[in-house]
């Protein structure tokens, strides 16, 4: 059995938590998830809507607002009823806060960052990317189970989570929280600045590179972003020279993205870039080098200047 950990805040669902159930779908097992919170029923009721096996809902005061300490008692404890052989959580920055805690706590092995899994002679395997792309790995664990893995985000799609029938049964799991377990007090969510934005909830992106050849050529780029309703993005190197802040890079050293749509314009493809936006659903790539890697991932390629070719669609873009 896998036991999914859904992410919430608020009462509302991280939606990489839909990329998370998807993945354990794909491992064709008995799936399960859980939730921790508080008021939480809207969300459970949220979850119920896929193809599993049960929704485990895990309700407390004391986790009303994420502490590492609260998390790691309450899932710990349902762990240990519900005995699953693998534990799956989405990459993100609570997770790792809370997951190493929490598997090292039930004396278990934690694979972070993972992007699939395999059987091989009746074994499970788990592909994790190692020194920063350049290959991947097939992982055994050791020991006993349940073996705890965090799945890198962008390595499934949400949208190919399978849907029930019928609402997936709910079920309360209490749980005991001690007085003083809790050594944390946590203060509001940290809020990005302004000009900050998560690339990894964009449904549409149009992202630079090299080929862009000078930070004064951006506006054309801006203004395609403009004409999909698109963030607009970019390689390291243009990042790295100033002409796009650090929060716009896009790479095995920046965001890792899913959108539904991913337009790269004059980027060669470099594997710590592709680990970074290989999860796209469409890729449509620009690049008048007809050996670019870039065109190996990319469903849609245009071998020309971008600077013919950009302008072009962009009028295309504004006349409908």
């Amino acid at each position: 059995m896998i036991l999914v950990v859904a992410e919430q805040r608020d009462g509302c669902l991280n939606p990489v938590s839909w990329e998370t159930v998807a993945a354990a779908q794909q491992m064709r097992d008995v799936v399960k998830i859980v939730v921790a919170g508080s008021a939480i029923d809207g969300v459970a009721g949220e979850l119920a809507g896929a193809a599993v096996s049960e929704v485990l809902v895990v309700e407390h005061s004391d986790l009303e607002s994420y502490t590492p300490d609260g998390f790691v008692e309450a899932l710990s404890q349902v762990v240990r009823m519900e005995e699953p052989d693998l534990v799956l959580c989405a990459h993100t920055y609570q997770t790792r806060d809370y997951a190493p805690k929490l598997a090292a706590k039930l004396d278990k092995v934690l694979i972070p960052d993972c992007i699939g899994s395999k059987m091989e002679e009746g074994v499970r395997l788990l592909i994790r990317p190692m020194f920063q792309g350049k290959f991947v790995a097939d992982i055994h664990p050791d020991g006993a189970t349940p073996h705890f893995v965090s799945m890198q985000v962008g390595a499934c799609r949400a949208d190919s989570v399978v849907r029930g029938s019928a609402p997936a049964e709910i079920r309360a799991v209490p749980v005991e929280m001690g007085s003083g377990l809790i050594r944390q007090r946590p203060d509001a969510p940290f809020k990005e600045a302004k000009q900050a934005v998560d690339l990894t909830q964009a449904e549409k992106i149009v992202a630079v590179g090299r080929g862009i050849k000078g930070e004064e050529q951006l506006p054309i780029a801006q203004e395609l972003a403009k004409a999909l309703g698109a963030e607009l993005a970019a390689s390291r190197p243009i990042c790295d020279s100033g002409w796009l802040p650090m929060d716009r890079q896009i790479g095995s050293s920046g965001q890792t993205v899913a959108p539904k749509l991913y337009v790269a314009l004059g980027i060669s493809g470099a594997i710590q870039h592709l680990v970074g936006m290989k999860g796209a659903k469409t890729i449509v790539a620009i690049n008048k080098d007809a050996d670019a890697p870039i065109f190996e991932v990319s469903d849609y390629g245009i071998i020309g200047d971008l600077f013919e070719i950009v302008p072009a669609l962009i009028t295309a873009l504004n006349e409908k």
